[in-house]
């Protein structure tokens, strides 16, 4: 054991020296490292919490982004305008950054004043202008003048915008943020529309790349603004737009820009050699820039031979290489370049400048002509001194602004693909990559730099996905990773949506299961803020579907939170499954619909059901419903089934069944005439036809074809209270000395129960008693002193009726016509069953109706 070591067991803060008596004091270190050079053991995830809308979304590079309703007080004010200060300020930043080495130089707008002064005008009108070009007309040239000139013409000044790779709806947010200030808040749709239509500014967008109704969608939603849209030809006209068109320029006018750019007068042969170019190139102004870099590259080359040797202009030559010979060369071993090489002079013009610039054009070959920032080139290129190769490019007029980066110009990626310079492109698209993915996750990186860099981002991974290696997905896969929450970061959700869609497809090629659900939720929730309920609830679920494969807990409850909410937005339930069973319609008061009926068991085969679209006829719910005049106790064990449906429909069935059944009544009238027998089936009275026409008095019993019980019998026999015994009027059945009713002019009717004594329901109005069953011992009905029963027709097997059917009874108390008032002539009686007919000339399941005194 240590005598001089501290006490282990003491925590009180302070430490001892050596000899264990005094406190000491650490000493400090002598380079204080800044936090951004001190290495991290752990990178942490950068985690943005920004408004969109009514929504604050986390952006959780891990587990994916969040997104929830917006707490109250955390929604910021509406945003206040910049100040003129504060738009020079953000104008200079959006310029292309000026390259290092010498200045260039700067050009006049040549024979460009006629159209500066009409654009003008008309903006000062509040016009909008449609300014058309050839790739390498001078649209930018002339844009900037125009900007210069309009600095005090609207409220909110003149807005530069580059069209560059962006939408309509990429334009009017970027809009917005030129002129309002509004950090970490991107407004709605409806936010939107409401602030730009108080924005007055001459807006100015070069390089427009759509038309038609994107371009009237644009237009539409700034109506305080004037707009200068350039373009090429070959884009379509809008409605409303004033046409300018810039052509070539003369050959007088390009002979003194080619003088100017080569920065002397020219000679003769010079001066003849530009207008063969002018007539070859139709005076474009690039044309003779790059003819003007051609000339300064042979005036160097005659005056300063060793900056050109084999070893390139600004090369540090080797510690054995020879010495360079300062001898002049001669003006012939010079020569002019060919009228080929004059208008497309991209070869020739590479191959004298330094190994840096020209490996710098293979990086924007590869990258489909976007050139990386200045401050990537040393990184990418490998030279230490590669960001002054950007000015020599820019000084030969092989780059063009594209907004506020450099990209190559018209028609040099084409020249350069043809001259080699396209070997190798894969390789080096895959080590920006690697780059890039690094780069864009650095804590120093803001998301602002990070969207500044996204179209070479983007074109990176456009050129390593369609055709590339096994190792181009992964890698696309690692940069889409990381630089899609830095693009959500920065409110640019454009560029953010491409780099998703992209990575989405990569991880699905590459197979990484993880990684592309990942991307469905990104994109989900993307499609949740800019209000796309359908989008973003499929996404969703694509990805909830792949982490609950995983495993991943972590990913599927942020999966099933945004889920969740966009339920709650779209107005769905996800309580479970709708009840199946159809709603009950009924045109009784009595008819009770029930929220959740349990499904109904199948219907029998003869069972007559009506269907009403959009509603469906189903079963009336059994109930055991009160009646008049004792119908109450003779529904207690009704035997059949009623089927609940459209009143109109019922009285269609019923005139149908009452044809059929008047066709039927006659055959068998026919058959049986002159036959006598006494017949010993029982007179059951039915439903009339107006029983159906009115259907307010159905009711249904607890199960079909159930028999009666003893008690329901003896029940039935006897008359309900309130009934009146006095004699009926003629053509009613009334009770006789055996309570057995007979039959009136009603008619015959054909009995649809199996059992003799099932009870039935008299027709509405009736004050008589309830019909009492025949005695079984009498096996014949007594008829009362008003009607009498005629013989009833024998049965097709030779005079045996079969269990259960009971033989029609005709009455002979009256004929059809005849009577006293009360008996109707041609009333019927109709009844729909579910159960065979008793006729056996009838034929099962079809309604039977017998006219009165038929």
């Amino acid at each position: 054991m240590n005598p001089t070591a501290g006490d282990p067991e003491r925590h009180d803060g302070r430490d001892t020296d050596r000899t264990g008596d005094a406190p000491s004091r650490r000493r400090p270190s002598r380079d204080v490292l800044p936090t951004d050079l001190v290495p991290q053991t752990g990178a942490k995830a950068r985690v943005v919490r920004l408004i969109s809308g009514d929504l604050l979304i986390t952006v959780n590079p891990v587990d994916g982004s969040e997104a929830e309703s917006c707490p109250p007080g955390v929604r910021p004010d509406a945003p206040s305008r910049r100040t003129a200060e504060e738009r020079s300020t953000r104008d200079r930043a959006a310029v292309p950054p000026v390259p290092p080495g010498p200045p260039a130089v700067r050009l006049p707008l040549l024979e460009r004043e006629e159209e500066r002064g009409r654009v003008v005008r008309l903006l000062t009108r509040g016009r909008s202008v449609r300014l058309s070009g050839p790739p390498g007309s001078g649209r930018t040239a002339l844009l900037d003048a125009v900007a210069a000139d309009c600095t005090e013409l609207a409220p909110d000044g003149v807005v530069r915008l580059s069209g560059h790779r962006r939408t309509a709806a990429d334009l009017l947010h970027a809009l917005h943020e030129a002129v309002f200030d509004s950090p970490s808040y991107r407004p709605a749709r409806e936010e939107l529309l409401t602030a730009l239509s108080g924005i007055g500014a001459v807006v100015l967008v070069d390089d427009l790349e759509f038309d038609g109704p994107a371009l009237e969608e644009l237009l539409g939603a700034t109506p305080e603004c004037a707009f200068v849209f350039g373009t090429t030809p070959e884009m379509a006209a809008a409605d409303g737009l004033d046409e300018v068109a810039l052509t070539g320029l003369g050959r007088a006018a390009a002979t003194d820009l080619l003088s100017r750019v080569a920065g002397r007068p020219l000679t003769e042969e010079e001066a003849n050699w530009s207008g063969d170019l002018w007539f070859e190139s139709e005076g474009l102004p690039l044309r003779f820039v790059q003819a003007g870099a051609l000339l300064r590259q042979r005036d160097r080359l005659r005056d300063l031979p060793e900056e050109f040797d084999e070893y390139g202009a600004f090369e540090e030559r080797p510690a054995g290489a020879p010495p360079v010979p300062l001898l002049p060369v001669p003006t012939d071993d010079v020569p002019l370049p060919s009228i080929g090489e004059g208008a497309a002079p991209a070869l020739l013009l590479a191959s004298r400048l330094s190994e840096a610039a020209r490996d710098t054009l293979r990086f924007a070959v590869a990258l489909g002509g976007e050139v990386p920032h200045q401050a990537h080139l040393p990184a990418l290129v490998g030279h230490t001194h590669a960001d002054a190769a950007l000015g020599e490019l820019a000084g030969c007029g092989l780059l063009s602004p594209a907004g506020s980066r450099y990209r190559l110009a018209a028609g040099v990626q084409t020249q350069l693909e043809l001259g080699g310079y396209a070997e190798g492109a894969e390789e080096r698209a895959r080590t920006a990559a690697d780059h890039y993915a690094w780069w864009v996750k650095h804590p120093s990186v803001t998301p602002a730099r990070a969207v500044a860099e996204a179209d070479a981002v983007l074109a990176v991974m456009a050129a390593l996905l369609p055709g590339g290696g096994p190792d181009a997905a992964p890698a696309v896969v690692r940069l889409a990773r990381s630089a899609g929450p830095a693009f959500a970061a920065a409110l640019h959700w454009g560029v953010w949506e491409k780099a998703l869609r992209v990575g989405q497809e990569a991880s699905r090629l590459a197979g990484e299961i993880a990684e592309e659900a990942y991307f469905h939720h990104e994109l989900g929730i993307l499609a949740l803020c800019a209000g796309q309920l359908d989008r973003a609830r499929a996404a969703l679920e694509a990805s909830i579907g792949l982490r609950g494969a995983l495993a991943d807990r972590t990913g599927t409850v942020a999966g099933r939170r945004a889920l969740a909410l966009v339920a709650d937005r779209s107005g769905a339930t996800t309580a479970g499954p709708a009840d199946p069973t159809p709603a009950v319609r009924g045109d009784g008061p009595t008819t009770e619909v029930l929220p959740a009926l349990p499904p109904l068991p199948a219907l029998p085969r003869q069972t007559l059901v009506v269907e009403e679209p959009p509603t469906v006829a189903a079963h009336a719910v059994p109930a055991r419903l009160p009646g008049k005049g004792g119908r109450g106790a003779g529904a207690k064990a009704m035997g059949r089934s009623v089927v609940a449906g459209a009143r109109r429909n019922l009285v269609a069935v019923g005139a149908g069944a009452l044809l059929v059944a008047v066709l039927g009544t006659v055959v068998t009238l026919g058959a049986t005439a002159g036959s006598e027998d006494t017949g010993s089936g029982s007179v059951v009275p039915e439903h009339s036809a107006e029983s159906a026409d009115e259907g307010g008095d159905e009711s249904t019993a607890p199960a079909e074809n159930a028999p009666a019980t003893e008690d329901e019998a003896e029940n039935s026999t006897t008359p309900a209270a309130g009934a009146s015994a006095a004699p009926a009027p003629s053509g009613t059945p009334t009770p006789g000395s055996s309570g057995t009713p007979s039959p009136g002019s009603s008619g015959t009717a054909q009995s649809p129960a199996p059992d003799a004594g099932a009870p039935t329901t008299d027709a509405p109005g009736s004050d008589s008693p309830a019909p009492t069953p025949p005695d079984p011992g009498t096996g014949s009905a007594s008829p009362s002193a008003s009607a009498t029963t005629s013989p009833a027709a024998p049965s097709p097997s030779g005079g045996t009726e079969s269990p259960g059917t009971t033989p029609p009874v005709t009455p002979t108390g009256g004929t059809p016509g005849s009577g006293d008032g009360d008996t109707e002539g041609g009333d019927a009686t109709a009844h729909a069953s579910g159960t065979a007919g008793a006729s056996p000339w009838d034929t099962p399941g079809t309604a039977t109706a017998t006219p009165d005194g038929a």
